[in-house]
């Protein structure tokens, strides 16, 4: 991997809430370990990601390569189907091949270790609550590997 929008990966994780339990699907690109996009659902279906994604191609257009588990949502025909219309390949992490989507789970946890967990969102300020985090991840956060550098800047040699 040598430049953005090469590939991409996108995970599903839950928030808790002080009342129930909320969906985020991320979508980040590999090179320059940048969210592109995520949303908030409070049910875990393929409409979820697939929007996320739809958003995503229209800002950035297709990368060559989608990376995904296989989860269900991101295994369903209209998941599939968005991306083969686009011409994207489609890499998918067996069972424990955690490696490929390594830098979203690391997403993931820092956004629950430096967000949720610090703060108990409330329903109605999570969106808000996670999208300063987003921000800050992108342009400002120290990538533990790299020293000072942040997330938007890495490089192959970083990872």
């Amino acid at each position: 991997i040598n430049r953005p929008n090469q590939v991409w990966c996108a995970d599903i994780t839950y928030i808790l809430m002080r009342r129930g339990v909320l969906y985020l699907v991320t979508i980040m690109d590999w090179f320059s370990r940048k969210v592109f996009a995520w949303q908030l659902s409070n049910s875990v279906d393929a409409v979820l990601c697939v929007e996320a994604l739809k958003e995503t191609l229209a800002k950035y257009g297709p990368p060559e390569i989608h990376n995904t588990d296989e989860g269900s949502q991101v295994t369903s025909g209209d998941w599939a189907d968005v991306l083969t219309d686009v011409k994207v390949r489609i890499s998918r992490d067996g069972k424990g091949g955690w490696i490929k989507n390594c830098m979203i789970e690391r997403l993931r946890r820092c956004l629950k270790d430096e967000c949720v967990y610090l703060y108990v969102l409330e329903r109605l300020t999570s969106k808000a609550g996670i999208g300063k985090w987003m921000a800050y991840y992108n342009t400002e956060s120290p990538h533990a590997t790299c020293g000072i550098m942040t997330h938007g800047i890495l490089t192959p040699e970083d990872a």
